[in-house]
């Protein structure tokens, strides 16, 4: 079975790496937005254009008009493009949809996130990938990234979320994997919440590590810190730095705790995973519960689950939204209508029984299985 997937890890640069990554990437954001003021120029002009069409033009006069074009790889420049083209694409389709349209937008040149497209002959090593023009850079995480014979590399992003000083690789591949064998094991019901992050129809439950709440009162400091210095400013910069390593190790702890959650329900190897269909965007629209809803990442953990479980064949069945797996009783079906949030434990008003109100949800949610 061949599958398109995406590995990213964590590159080892010196400086003169370093200042190549901050070049090609600065060099995208150019093109992108050199083609985007074209495209708007030529529409006010009733002029007939296409992006591609502006991509050719800048080639024809690429020596004039940005010389130094000519340090930055050409798959650069040309991804900067295509990017351009497929934000005018969901611009006219959302158009079409009756959708609220997003017509592309100029990338400030101070954002804080850079990045870049690699595309071509890519050679990959365990312990190193090679770059058009660069040659070769190390890479964080020995024999992370796919080196078989079975794989092809499509394309390579890198991109920095702190500056450009630190730089990551995400790679999209095609790989031919073996037919997943079907899973066999009994299914398993899966409840996410604020208090643990995940509970199991068969008890077990991971708790929720809350990062961002666990790391405000340094962000906070932090952000009033940056008010009070002066904008563009040597300290200025050195507070903004910190600031970010802070959100990055929100990021990163989030992520990883996400992953190991749903790698160890698919290590179960259950025949079917019932999880809720839950409307994340209305539930965050609750002023009291929206930063947690929020750090906990409903939404991603579900995401993980289902490309996983596709993966390993296992199949994902979604319970309503309106299914109330929190309030019926597992035990004998009886619904306790007065369930408040703060009830941790279900005490069943029919029967008597009294359990982990979030196993309880789980094991409402298998038996839809």
């Amino acid at each position: 079975m061949v599958i398109q997937r995406a590995y990213k890890t964590k590159l080892q640069t010196n400086n003169q790496e370093r200042t190549w990554c901050r070049q090609c990437a600065g060099a995208a954001r150019w093109c992108y937005n050199w083609g985007l003021d074209a495209m708007k120029t030529a529409y006010a002009e009733g002029r007939k254009t296409s992006v591609m069409a502006e991509k050719k033009r800048l080639n024809a006069i690429k020596d004039e008009v940005a010389p130094w074009l000519r340090d930055v790889p050409y798959t650069v420049l040309q991804a900067a493009f295509d990017n351009l083209d497929s934000a005018y694409k969901n611009f006219f389709r959302r158009v079409k949809q009756g959708e609220k349209p997003g017509f592309p937008k100029f990338k400030p040149r101070r954002n804080h996130v850079q990045s870049f497209n690699v595309r071509g002959n890519l050679r990959l090593t365990e312990t190193h990938i090679k770059l058009p023009r660069i040659g070769w850079l190390r890479i964080k995480e020995h024999g992370y990234l796919p080196t078989a014979n079975r794989v092809r590399v499509l394309s390579a992003t890198l991109s920095s979320r702190d500056r450009g000083d630190t730089w990551y690789i995400s790679l999209q591949v095609e790989e031919d994997i073996p037919d997943p064998e079907l899973a066999t094991a009994e299914p398993i019901g899966v409840d996410v919440g604020i208090h643990h992050l995940a509970a199991l129809s068969d008890g077990t439950i991971y708790d929720n590590p809350r990062p961002l709440i666990a790391a405000e009162h340094k962000v906070k400091r932090l952000s009033r810190e940056l008010a009070r210095r002066k904008k563009g400013g040597a300290n200025w910069r050195k507070t903004r730095a910190k600031l970010n390593r802070a959100h990055g190790k929100v990021r990163r702890i989030r992520q990883h705790t996400l992953h190991d959650v749903s790698h160890d329900v698919i290590a179960r190897k259950p025949s079917t995973i019932v999880l809720e269909d839950l409307n994340v965007k209305g539930m965050v629209r609750n002023h009291r519960l929206a930063k947690a809803i929020a750090d906990a990442s409903f939404s991603e953990l579900r995401r993980q689950l289902t490309y996983k479980a596709q993966w390993a064949g296992i199949e994902i069945k979604l319970a309503s939204q309106w299914f109330p797996s929190s309030k019926t009783c597992s035990n004998c079906g009886c619904i306790w209508d007065d369930l408040a949030l703060a009830d941790r434990e279900y005490h069943c008003p029919g029967c008597g029984f009294v359990i982990d109100r979030d196993v309880n949800a789980a094991l409402n949610l298998v038996a839809l299985a």
